[in-house]
């Protein structure tokens, strides 16, 4: 840290979030330590924005000098650096678009009048900001409907993949708590990890195999920061939507790094996109970089949690089988006199559900299996009484 100024405040200020001499402060204070940025904590209203800037001398049109940077913006950069897929770039520059069209502002030239004068169609002239301003309404309607597109490609494959009644399993938890490296240990794939923020914005989906035989499908998703912008919560819908799709939460947490903040954080985020009432479990990643002592405490606390170090490889067989455990609470266990002549049924409940019994009779193949209500329909001509 080159240098730290503090401040009391009730509220906000209005016009420069920090009051006009506080901001005139921490302003000189960068210039003199030759920064190249200023970044607030929080997000800033355009007006506070473009204070800030005029308060810094701030020139849009110049590619070096002081930048007024907040929360939002920041994220936004970070998510455009990690977009790697056609649908996240798509989400990132929706949500870039959507920051940016209300802090449009212009200087100097900027400002000037275009396109008028006498015998043209758009009267006394029109100036470059409200060009700028229709383009990105445009190409703001644009991404919308490439995104759409998209989304029904997505709801193509959820469905086809729902009718399969495979379990659904997604990876939820702040930003960097490892569900990357827990996706690859517990599937034995090859997944990107980074040691970075939001390095995951595409969901990745691998095939589960669980305790008893039976497979899920776990798919990891974005990372949660507190105070997600809404622009990213609106762009992400069809990203976040697997969550939503999902049978079962992980919530995976870095047991090393303020777990209390983290939950609390993803909980909020899981209200603001409807999910909050799935069924969920706490995943307690990183014990390894806890002290035997703090390790106990955090367990008394979260009893309930399920404790594990990814990068270890240690927790994991604990964790499979709660997973196994929660979901066979899902599951509706039944009691069937399958035919010999379909066999292809009894098949399907060994790859699609958790067989508890199976017994040949006279007839057929009495099975006692628990299952997914989806595939209760398919298998309802068979049942018989337990």
């Amino acid at each position: 840290m080159l240098d730290r100024l503090v401040q009391r405040r009730d509220r906000p200020d209005p016009a420069t979030y920090v009051g006009r001499g506080k901001a005139k402060e921490v302003v000189d204070a960068a210039l003199a330590l030759d920064a190249g940025m200023v970044i607030f904590d929080d997000e800033l209203t355009p007006a506070q924005g473009r204070n800030l800037e005029e308060l810094a001398g701030v020139n849009p049109l110049a590619e070096k000098g002081l930048k007024i940077i907040d929360r939002t913006g920041l994220i936004l950069d970070i998510f455009a650096q990690h977009a790697r897929s056609s649908e996240g770039k798509l989400q990132v520059e929706l949500a870039q678009l959507d920051y940016r069209l209300p802090r449009l502002r212009g200087w100097g030239e900027v400002l000037s009048r275009i396109g008028g004068g006498i015998g043209t169609r758009r009267g006394p002239g029109e100036s470059a900001l409200e060009v700028e301003r229709r383009a990105i309404v445009r190409r703001i309607q644009r991404v919308k409907v490439d995104l759409e597109t998209l989304s029904r490609t997505r709801r193509l494959k959820r469905k086809a993949r729902n009718r399969s009644d495979t379990a659904i399993v997604a990876l939820v938890g702040y930003t960097n708590a490892g569900k990357s490296t827990l996706l690859g240990a517990l599937t034995d794939s090859k997944v990107l990890v980074e040691d970075r923020l939001f390095s995951t914005l595409d969901p990745i989906t691998r095939r589960l195999p669980l305790p008893g035989g039976r497979d899920a499908l776990i798919t990891d998703t974005v990372g949660f920061v507190q105070k997600l912008p809404h622009q990213l919560v609106e762009a992400f819908n069809s990203t976040l939507e697997e969550v939503g799709e999902a049978d079962l939460l992980l919530h995976i947490v870095d047991a090393s790094r303020a777990p209390a903040r983290q939950i609390s954080a993803v909980e909020m985020v899981l209200k603001e996109i409807g999910v909050a009432e799935k069924p969920s479990v706490i995943v307690m990643n990183k014990i390894d970089l806890l002290p035997a002592p703090e390790l106990a405490m955090l367990q008394a606390r979260h009893p309930e949690a399920v404790f594990c170090s990814a990068a270890r490889q240690r927790g994991q067989t604990d964790l499979l089988a709660r997973v196994a455990e929660e979901l066979s609470r899902l599951s509706i266990e039944v009691s069937l006199d399958v035919p010999f002549e379909r066999g292809d049924v009894v098949a399907r409940l060994h790859e699609e559900a958790e067989v508890v019994k199976e017994t040949y009779t006279e007839n057929g193949v009495h099975v006692v299996a628990r299952l997914a209500p989806g595939l209760l329909g398919e298998v309802r001509p068979y049942l018989s009484q337990l």
